[in-house]
């Protein structure tokens, strides 16, 4: 199906937001009033700009509080409609958005409504242009998409037909059964179908639209079975993104344009419309890639926690530190990042990296080239949203060539593990791309995403989402922080697996590493919630421990403090099935209090 996305979704000038629309891969647009407003460009000039750049004006859009109003203030409508139908002919667009009104001087008469809507209808044809008639979730006297409908109906104009928005519909709670009338409206009488998602809020519905529009698949919303049974009535118009969100106002328009349109690719795939190549769910970590300027504190704390430098690049910069199934390559190489250490890479395990790939590629993740000696393991990787360059590896069961054959062996002492593997890894996002990220988790690599969690920061309110495989052998937390420009506590981390993190903890701090102080007032009111064998409440405060339970089970887990933008949380998981966020708002207040080390 053609794809269109509206102007006021994306930041920049009209200019700029048309650009992005093209190189995202959109076909059309829809040209929002305010940003024609706003340009330097006639008409003309937008309409020639947007021909170069292959896209068609699929809507211009709104006009307001037209119908069921006063005589005197319908015949200024009249007025007003005329020079934009006349601007629209310069700007080559068909089809106008009309909304239903929420003019205070509005009557609720239907007939009135229908008889102003056929007038403004009869004009707009004279100028080859076709009247979308929309309800607003909020319109004064019609806010619903089957009462437009009636309205629409009973005007009974060639040029006039309605517009579905599901965001207005599906912001009303409906319910699953209220959707079934979408079958009675003729697909020819729909004149267009905007898609918006967005998170299930509890608040005025005009300030939730206006703010939190996202893209589908981003929110709660089933944009999916709607847009299905608009599909069933014929429709053959372009899915149209109209989308009001404040951080994809402030945010670079051509990332967002990408993310748009990959919601869209999702969304056919879902309705079947479209195939691309299925997802390959990856079935483990192979390994995070540490990079820094500097790698003695970060082996240091390696060392540490167990770790053992076992191999090496043949011919990179690279070691390879491992315990148990856990592996962590730390890279000094002239790209690492002069901002201190820092988790650049991840390898995730796939039974099939070449589709999984393609898949990624298929929904537009951008393909990172690889400097590679001719003997190296031929990797794929695509860059995630934030950056974080996600590798996809053979396992060792595969006949594929594996990436641990890239890598020497070196001597070293012979450890008792007391870690096994890497429990989850915790990506800080940039702010404005948590929402993409979920989407881009989810979509490429055919990850489930888990509900949304607020986190109390000091200085603020921290989102965090985690994606998982099935099994939990992959779990990838993501989070923002509670302020655009706070990057220096909220820094990713690696959460290692261990059976008894009261041994690991104690080989720790016994072999020089520094654990993560938490305050006592933490510990008295651990002890007035759970009741705890003797001692065990003692010992936990004695190195940092907190405790979480869940209806599965028990969670301990302690972090080590900060080196450059990494930390390390050893995590002993029986059972349980969160990632302690009830402590996550004490662990934040103690990095706030200390200084991370460079």
């Amino acid at each position: 199906m053609r794809t269109s996305i509206a102007t006021v979704s994306l930041s920049g000038s009209l200019t700029e937001k048309l650009t992005a629309a093209s190189r995202a891969g959109f076909d059309g647009v829809e040209i929002f009033e305010n940003d024609l407003l706003a340009s330097p460009l006639t008409p003309e000039e937008i309409r020639a700009r947007c021909a170069d750049l292959g896209l068609s004006i699929d809507l211009y859009q709104p006009m307001r509080d037209i119908e069921a109003v006063p005589a005197d203030e319908f015949t200024r409508n009249l007025r007003r409609a005329r020079h934009k139908f006349e601007l629209m002919r310069r700007l080559g667009a068909d089809t106008v958005l009309v909304c239903s009104s929420v003019h205070p001087l509005a009557v609720d008469d239907d007939a009135l409504a229908a008889y102003h809507l056929r007038q403004l209808a009869d004009i707009a044809q004279e100028f080859g242009i076709r009247v979308a008639y929309e309800a607003l979730a909020w319109g004064r006297h019609v806010s619903t998409y089957d009462h437009a409908w009636r309205i629409v109906e009973a005007a009974d104009h060639p040029a006039l037909g309605t517009c579905l928005d599901s965001f207005h519909i599906l912001s009303r709670g409906s319910d699953p059964k209220d959707l079934e009338g979408i079958a009675d409206i003729p697909g020819e009488k729909i004149f267009f179908l905007q898609l918006a998602d967005a998170p299930l809020l509890a608040m005025d519905v005009l300030q939730w639209s206006r703010h939190y529009r996202c893209f589908p698949g981003q929110g709660g919303f089933d944009v999916a079975g709607l847009v299905r049974h608009v599909l069933h009535t014929g429709y053959d118009g372009p899915l149209s993104l109209e989308v009001f969100n404040d951080v994809f106002r402030q945010a670079e328009a051509g990332p967002t344009a990408v993310d748009a349109l990959r919601s869209l690719l999702v969304l056919q795939e879902t309705l079947g419309v479209t195939t691309p190549p299925a997802p390959v769910v990856p079935t483990g970590v192979a390994f995070a890639e540490l990079v820094t300027p500097d790698a003695e504190p970060v082996s240091a704390v390696l060392g540490a926690l167990g770790f053992a430098r076992t191999a090496r690049h043949r011919s990179k910069p690279v070691d390879l530190w491992q315990q148990g199934e856990a592996r962590v390559l730390v890279n000094t190489s002239g790209a690492a990042r002069r901002d201190g250490t820092g988790l650049a890479a991840i390898g995730l395990e796939s039974p099939d990296p070449t589709a999984a790939a393609r898949r990624a590629e298929a929904l537009l993740a951008p393909v990172l080239p690889r400097r590679r000696a001719l003997e190296d393991a031929p990797l794929d990787a695509v860059a995630a949203p934030d950056g974080t360059e996600l590798f996809f590896c053979a396992t060792e069961r595969n006949e594929l060539p594996n990436w641990r054959a890239d890598f020497t062996d070196v001597e070293h002492e012979a450890r008792t593990p007391g870690v096994h593997g890497i429990d989850h890894l915790a990506l800080t996002q940039p702010w404005h791309h948590f929402d993409e990220a979920t989407l881009f988790h989810r979509s490429v690599l055919g990850l489930h995403a888990q509900e949304s969690v607020d986190v109390a920061d000091p200085y603020g309110l921290m989102r965090s989402r985690a994606v998982t495989n099935a099994d939990g052998s992959v779990r990838i937390a993501l989070s923002v922080g509670a302020a655009p420009t706070d990057d220096t506590v909220h820094a990713q981390h690696i959460a290692l697996a261990t059976d008894d993190v009261v041994a690991a903890a104690r080989r720790f701090r016994d072999a020089g590493g520094r654990l993560l102080p938490i305050p006592a007032n933490y510990y008295d009111d651990l002890a007035a919630r759970y009741a705890f064998a003797d001692g065990e409440l003692e010992t936990y405060r004695e190195l940092g421990i907190l405790y979480d339970r869940d209806a599965h089970g028990e969670f301990r887990h302690c972090y080590t403090v900060t080196v450059g933008r990494v930390f390390f949380e050893l995590v002993q998981r029986d059972g349980y099935r969160g990632y302690g966020a009830q402590n996550a708002p004490v662990r934040l207040a103690a990095q706030h209090a200390g200084r991370p080390l460079r």
